[in-house]
């Protein structure tokens, strides 16, 4: 199956070499990086098996990778603040918009089920590809290869103190401002969902108890909720 599929993609696969930087010693890790478990589990071939263990091993390999960018670049940010960049940096939406400047979602391979519904624009199949290409890219050539790649396309995304203000840990700094100030419970509910399966927006509010704080839009429900914690903190700052 995997020779087959080596095949019948073999200009799809260059193409998205061309796209990354990065040419495979062996394709047989780039096929794997880009197969959802939906199309493994349809094929049942005992070659071809899903992109998870990979996105594991590219999970921590990216986590690597962006601790030490941070501590190398930002001398004078205090641990924990590293970590809360570090977690925003690597969140579910960041991954995304890797994913989509690469339109790494035509080039999954998904089953019939995932396909029908949206799957190559869901943002968890996206991020969790992305990360999976980490650690392809890892298993083939190595950190210095993995490196390259992630600060190339992450870099894009967060190239300086800016950047990183852009991916704070919304939702966190709000908690530590409540906690100050109040023990009720802080919870974050859905007050909309639009748009098709491929392309849905989602409205976010955070409430302190039973009051209402903020509200923000995104394209998943954390970057959502992220957004909301950002206006809740923006009007706390005008109340002041």
């Amino acid at each position: 199956m995997l020779d087959k599929i080596l095949s019948e993609n073999r200009d799809k696969l260059k193409e998205l070499e061309k796209v990354t930087g990065y040419t495979f010693r062996d394709p047989g890790n780039l096929v794997l990086a880009l197969t959802h478990s939906s199309y493994a589990n349809e094929k049942k071939s005992a070659d071809l098996k899903s992109n998870e263990r990979l996105e594991f091993l590219g999970d921590s390999v990216l986590n690597i990778i962006t601790s030490d960018y941070i501590y190398r670049n930002f001398p004078d940010l205090p641990e924990g603040e590293m970590t809360r960049t570090r977690a925003a940096v690597v969140c579910e939406a960041s991954l995304m918009r890797c994913a989509e400047k690469i339109r790494l979602g035509d080039y999954l391979f998904l089953g019939k089920g995932e396909e029908n519904t949206g799957g190559r624009y869901r943002a968890s199949i996206l991020s969790d590809a992305f990360e999976a290409l980490i650690g392809a890219i890892y298993l083939d050539g190595g950190m210095e290869e993995a490196r390259r790649f992630v600060l190339k396309f992450m870099g894009e995304i967060c190239p300086d103190t800016a950047g990183i203000d852009v991916f704070k840990d919304y939702k966190t700094m709000f908690q530590e401002i409540i906690q100050k100030q109040s023990d009720q419970r802080i919870t974050y509910r859905i007050l909309d969902e639009t748009g098709p399966d491929h392309d849905k927006t989602f409205t976010a509010q955070v409430l302190v108890g039973d009051k209402p704080y903020g509200e923000g839009t995104g394209r998943s429900k954390k970057e959502a909720e992220q957004n909301a914690a950002k206006d809740a903190i923006s009007n706390l700052k005008v109340e002041k």
